[in-house]
């Protein structure tokens, strides 16, 4: 695979993890995904740092348009949370390939008796 297929295979994995993590979180909870409780608090760092970490894009593509319908952000800023969020979902899709080449690194050295 060439660097383009590399790249958008990450993307897609990003992506992919993302919605389906955000998902679950908004069935879980009821609520839209955004930056706020219950997926975000205080009280709870780790849990907010992973759900930040896996549905994050989501979490501020729902934020810009939010705040986008309220007048509150400019197109042009709108744009700019876009271009972040598609940059967040290669970067995580990237973070999950390394992860999972790493773990079947691991799995593949073992001996395991025959």
């Amino acid at each position: 695979m060439g660097p383009v297929e590399l790249a958008l295979f990450a993307f897609a994995v990003g992506l992919t993890t993302g919605g389906l993590t955000g998902s679950a979180m908004e069935l879980m909870a009821g609520r839209r995904l955004a930056f706020v409780e219950p997926y975000v608090s205080p009280a709870h760092i780790l849990r907010s740092l992973a759900a930040t970490a896996c549905a994050g894009p989501f979490m501020l593509a729902n934020d810009a348009l939010e705040a986008r319908r309220q007048g509150r952000i400019t197109t042009l800023a709108l744009i700019s949370c876009g271009c972040t969020a598609v940059a967040w979902a290669l970067a995580l899709g990237v973070v999950l390939i390394a992860i999972a080449s790493w773990a079947t690194g691991l799995l593949g050295s073992a001996d395991f008796p025959a």
